[in-house]
C-alpha cells in the first residue's frame, strides 16, 4: 500500500470543494426532484440505508427514493423469486420491479445518487471511491468468491465514494469479483490524478445510459 501522506487531506480538500460546487449548480435539483417524487409514489423523499464504510465501520447512506416505500420489505421479505435473482445477480437487478416511474428515469441519469453530497460533506464518503457495500452482501460474496478476501480489506482502507473506477468503465453490469478487483486495485493506488479523470468521466458515464 503506498504511503502518501498528502492523498488523504488533498483528497478531502478536492471533495468539500467540489461537493459545494455542485449543490450550488444543480440547486434546482433540490428543489424540483422532492416534488416530483412526492407526486410520483406515496413515501419519504430520501431514502436511508446503511451501508459499509472505511474500516469496516457502518453508516447511513441518503439517496434520492427510486423505490416504492416498502422496496426492501418486498425484496427480502416477500418475494423470494426476486431475492434470489438479485443475490443471483451479485446483489443487483438489471430490471428492478419495484422501481417507480420516476426512479427508472433517475436511475438512468444517476439523479437518485445526489443525496450522497451530504456524505462526502459529512466525511463519511469520498466523491470518488470504491462502491459503498451492504454488510450482508460482503459477508456473502466472501463465501461465494474467496479470493476476494484480500481485496475487500483493501477496499475498507478508504473512503466509499459516489462514483469510481468500475462506475466509470463502461462495465456497471459485472460480477462482483470483477468489481472488488477494480476497487481494490483503486484503494492500493492512492492516485489523485486518477480521482480527476474519474470525476471528468463520470457526466459522460451517466449519459451514456441514455
Amino acid at each position: 500500500m503506498n504511503n502518501k501522506w498528502y492523498f488523504e487531506p488533498v483528497k478531502r480538500l478536492m471533495d468539500i470543494t467540489f461537493s459545494l460546487i455542485l449543490m450550488v449548480i444543480f440547486l434546482p435539483v433540490w428543489v424540483v426532484i422532492p416534488i416530483l417524487i412526492l407526486l410520483d409514489s406515496p413515501g419519504p423523499i430520501i431514502y436511508r440505508h446503511r451501508r459499509v464504510g472505511k474500516g469496516g465501520r457502518e453508516f447511513c447512506m441518503y439517496k434520492f427514493r427510486s423505490m416504492v416505500h416498502n422496496a426492501d420489505e418486498i425484496l427480502f421479505k416477500k418475494d423470494k423469486k426476486l431475492l434470489k435473482k438479485f443475490k443471483d445477480g451479485d446483489w443487483k437487478l438489471e430490471k428492478d420491479p419495484r422501481l417507480t416511474p420516476l426512479g427508472k428515469i433517475m436511475r438512468s441519469i444517476t439523479i437518485d445518487e445526489f443525496p450522497q453530497l451530504f456524505n462526502v460533506l459529512k466525511g463519511e464518503m469520498s466523491l470518488v471511491g470504491p462502491r459503498a457495500y451492504l454488510n450482508n452482501e460482503l459477508l456473502e460474496q466472501r463465501r461465494k468468491y474467496p479470493e476476494t478476501r484480500p481485496w475487500i480489506r483493501d477496499i475498507l482502507t478508504i473512503k466509499p465514494g459516489i462514483t469510481g473506477p468500475w462506475q466509470t468503465s463502461g462495465r456497471n453490469i459485472v460480477p462482483f469479483n470483477v468489481r472488488a478487483n477494480m476497487d481494490a486495485d483503486y484503494a492500493r493506488k492512492k492516485s489523485l490524478l486518477e480521482d480527476l479523470i474519474i470525476i471528468v468521466k463520470t457526466p459522460m458515464a451517466m449519459f451514456s445510459k441514455w
